[in-house]
């Protein structure tokens, strides 16, 4: 596939580069810092440019991989999938709902395809979890726990995050879309949220650096997680409680420590359980495997897993965690 880059900070250069591992042709990339703009087209042997609507605009490319800041999502999403092509728009797909629905609109109209940076999914330990669910290992899943966080470094104020008309929100949006999105693909459709958001460290406000959730799915199911910019040591944990056992996730590899998923069954005495544990120490491949299923997905002409329509999702999710927190009440999430 021929394909375009629009932003080229660390997710921009690194979808760059799973791109050209993959055999697709990176032809054009684009970003307001030029220094960052032409040294990944240096990487990758692309032309550069500093305006993403020289990208959108060009008729020889297959794909747009849109991952600017949060304000720029929608914009750049939508005029790529209007001028034609497919979109993989990294998360959160825009600052709020209203964004992602007009994002997913666009790819509808248009007829393209439209992927949400949902990496997550990928990873083996998330992957193999997701499976052992589906095959029926831990019964009727009623619950899920997760906790998601790091501590920022110097200068994280004065970051783009930190300005809520460019990101939309703080650490909610930024992490704990990921734990939104895979709450909602294990446990399916979320229906009620209480939310708590505050500000305890980083002097960012409004933006929040901690949030706190309970979510309630169609099916009567819990989820609850914090998502934290105050962790100081990058920690990730998923668990997802069945009716005859559990799986959990811990680590996400890097920073986050080795990545190990463990299995337990529910014994008929109630005693307590065999944990089996595998861990995944080799490379971060996520990123790989997700292109790999976008570049499948185009080509079998089907919709890619972590599509706009579970973007769309989260973000209603996500918007009703903030109004929940907001108003001191539940908040109904609205369904499509």
């Amino acid at each position: 596939m021929r394909i375009g880059i629009v932003g080229c900070g660390l997710i921009g250069a690194r979808r760059a580069k799973v791109a050209l591992d993959s055999g697709d042709e990176v032809v054009v990339v684009a970003d307001i810092a030029s220094d960052r703009a032409a040294a990944v087209a240096a990487a990758t042997h692309a032309a550069w440019t500093a305006s993403w609507n020289e990208v959108v605009s060009r008729d020889d490319l297959d794909v747009v991989v849109v991952s600017t800041s949060n304000d720029q999502l929608a914009q750049a999403s939508i005029a790529a999938l209007q001028s034609g092509k497919h979109v993989l728009c990294e998360k959160p797909l825009g600052r709020n709902a209203s964004e992602a629905a007009a994002i997913v609109a666009a790819a509808g109209s248009a007829g393209k395809l439209l992927k949400v940076g949902f990496n997550h999914r990928h990873h083996p330990g998330i992957a193999a979890a997701r499976r052992h669910v589906d095959e029926g290992a831990i019964g009727n899943v009623f619950a899920i726990r997760a906790l998601y966080g790091h501590g920022g470094r110097a200068g994280y104020e004065r970051e783009w995050r930190a300005d809520p008309a460019r990101s939309g929100g703080g650490e909610l949006l930024d992490q704990g879309v990921h734990i939104v999105d895979l709450a909602r693909w294990f446990i399916g459709e979320i229906a009620q949220a209480h939310g708590f958001i505050g500000t305890y460290h980083w002097p960012i406000q409004p933006v929040e650096d901690n949030a706190f959730a309970l979510l309630r799915s169609s099916g009567g199911g819990i989820v609850s997680f914090h998502t934290s910019w105050t962790q100081w040591k990058n920690t990730f944990r998923f668990e997802v409680l069945g009716t005859d056992g559990y799986v959990r996730i811990d680590g996400l590899g890097g920073s986050y420590g080795t990545e190990r998923l463990t299995i337990a069954r529910r014994n008929e005495d109630s005693s307590p359980p065999v944990e089996e544990t595998t861990a995944f120490d080799g490379p971060d491949l996520s990123w790989h495997s997700e292109w790999r299923e976008f570049s499948a997905a185009i080509a079998e002409n089907r919709q890619p897993l972590g599509n706009g329509i579970d973007g769309l999702a989260a973000a209603r999710i996500l918007d009703a965690i903030y109004a929940s927190a907001a108003s001191g009440t539940v908040v109904e999430v609205p369904r499509a």
